[in-house]
């Protein structure tokens, strides 16, 4: 077992509103992360609300464990090999928000590159989706 830790962070136009509507509305998902093809809630956007995604054909549970309403949300996974934990945070700016993932993996040493690999490449789709969200 290895422990992996990554961040990157995007700005964007947008106000931290719209991308945490984009957040708390779990079916959007997919349409700004390019590795996710669904996601189903067990219920509300809430701490210890658990859900799955469906990553490159496989389901991929995680559950809730901080919610922040407008500010950002924590999501753990726990495999039979690997804790994952994905933090999500917003920040103000004077122009925008900055949007910060940081991520966690203590699992097998591979496992960590392979999960945030396209993570820059689904936070700016997240951070282009808000801009055109908070427009319309």
């Amino acid at each position: 077992m290895a422990f992996y830790e990554y961040e990157h962070s995007e700005t964007t136009s947008a106000p931290a509103a719209a991308v945490w509507a984009l957040w708390a509305d779990t079916a959007t998902w997919a349409e700004w992360d390019g590795s996710v093809t669904s996601v189903t809630m067990s219920g509300p956007f809430a701490v210890g609300t658990s859900g799955t995604m469906v990553i490159d054909g496989r389901p991929v549970p995680f559950t809730l464990i901080e919610v922040e309403p407008g500010r950002g949300f924590t999501d753990e996974t726990r495999l039979p090999d690997a804790t994952l934990r994905f933090e999500h945070r917003l920040e103000d700016l004077d122009e925008g928000t900055r949007i910060h993932y940081r991520i966690t993996v203590d699992g097998p040493a591979d496992l960590g590159p392979a999960v945030t690999e396209d993570t820059p490449d689904a936070m700016r789709a997240l951070a282009k989706r808000a801009e055109a969200c908070s427009v319309a």
